[in-house]
């Protein structure tokens, strides 16, 4: 993604980084170089020391930038007292989200337009299942931040396919879903009609909005993984809307509106959940490739596939769990040929996970404060460029340190 494709205001918000060079280690040295942005009412966002021969180079990030009345004014006294003062360039960093009006083009990434099989999907040779597919996109690539989310006139057999799906389920999850899904998709139940056919996006949306703050983003098709990942830290999830082939209502290659709506967003309801699934978006924003995809299989591993313990049995917490029939029967059945481990983020972050069959192996937590805890520490021990955080009052990102965003 290129910077022109996204809006390029979010990179002139105030930040300012300087290397300050103090000679010897005098007493009080740096009390004394920091007096300057007190004075003139300028906040210090981040602070680095690294020693040298002979001297201390200090690296601070503060908030303003050139042109500014107290910017001058603290640049001007640190030149009278410091060895030296440099205005650094900012920090390069992949393009990444600063507003969420900017989700709007990380929506439009998409790898594939919704409407493009492959041959071995169950529609594949079904035109007219491929032209509603293609309809249900095009509402979504139309949606713009602001918006009303669009709302989609299912037809009777998107309905009859969702109604058999979903009462499956619900059998299932009685036996293999964790507490806090049963009690998330109970309420979901009443408050949005599960069982009566589709739901409404825009209800389940609201839903997820009161109880956690986050939302749900249509998109026309797959998007990968950096951008699906960006969107999480500002709570919002990149959902698609369209209803897998009705000759196959317990398969599906990829993400559907039964997925999305059966298998995420209980879990979203739930407060560690959606702090464990920010986390991980937080991490990816200005991301390496190589962490990004670090990230990406911390997701699979938890998020998609996740397990947790409880009252000494394992229990699914995972979407791609929790809207699979064959998937939970496989993991958690009394013929399960799968292994299981404790939940490690390092580890599940070197692992490769298989997509087109079920997985070998699952990761299991303690709970789910205990797997929203690994996480944040291995975030934390990431080569992150910069700390992020969300500010949900402005709608965006706010950082600790000047970059620029390529």
């Amino acid at each position: 993604m290129t910077q022109e494709a996204a809006t390029p205001a979010a990179d002139r918000e105030d930040r300012l980084s300087l290397l300050i060079e103090l000679i010897g280690e005098r007493p009080g040295a740096l009390h004394t170089a920091l007096q300057p942005f007190a004075r003139h009412g300028v906040g210090l966002t981040h602070i680095e020391s690294r020693p040298g021969v002979g001297r201390f180079d200090f690296y601070v990030d503060c908030e303003g930038r050139r042109g500014d009345a107290a910017v001058e004014a603290v640049l001007a006294e640190l030149r009278r007292t410091a060895a030296g003062v440099t205005v650094l360039a900012g920090k390069d960093v992949p393009w990444f989200p600063r507003q969420r009006a900017e989700l709007d083009a990380l929506a439009a990434q998409v790898l594939d337009g919704g409407e493009a099989l492959q041959a071995t999907h169950p529609g594949f040779e079904d035109a007219a299942y491929r032209q509603r597919r293609a309809a249900i996109a095009q509402l979504a690539s139309g949606y713009r931040h602001g918006q009303p989310l669009p709302a989609v006139a299912y037809e009777a057999q998107e309905h009859a396919t969702w109604r058999r799906v979903h009462q499956r389920l619900r059998t299932l999850r009685t036996r293999y879903a964790c507490a806090e899904y049963q009690h998330a998709a109970a309420a979901l139940e009443r408050t949005c009609r599960y069982a009566a056919g589709v739901p409404d996006s825009r209800a389940v949306s609201a839903f997820l909005q009161a109880r956690t703050g986050f939302e749900l983003r249509p998109v026309a098709g797959l998007v990968a993984p950096r951008y699906f990942l960006n969107a999480l830290a500002f709570r919002v999830f990149f959902a698609t809307q369209y209803v897998r082939h009705h000759s196959q209502p317990f398969y599906t290659p990829e993400p559907d509106v039964c997925h999305e709506l059966l298998g995420h967003a209980p879990m979203f309801a739930d407060p560690a959940f959606a702090d464990l699934s920010q986390e991980i978006g937080l991490a990816s924003l200005g991301a390496e490739d190589a962490d990004v995809e670090r990230l990406a299989r911390c997701y699979w591993y938890s998020v998609e596939f996740g397990l947790v313990r409880e009252g000494g049995e394992r229990k699914a917490f995972g979407a791609g769990l929790l809207s699979s029939i064959g998937e939970l029967e496989h993991a958690l059945g009394a013929n399960s040929a799968a292994t299981f481990g404790a939940w490690q983020p390092e580890v599940a972050a070197a692992r490769p996970y298989p997509i087109t069959k079920y997985q070998p192996h699952y990761f299991v937590a303690e709970s789910l404060a205990d797997a929203k805890a690994r996480m944040r520490n291995f975030c934390e021990r990431l080569p992150r460029p910069f700390y992020a955080r969300y500010n949900a009052a402005t709608e965006s990102i706010w950082v600790d340190r000047a970059v620029r965003r390529q």
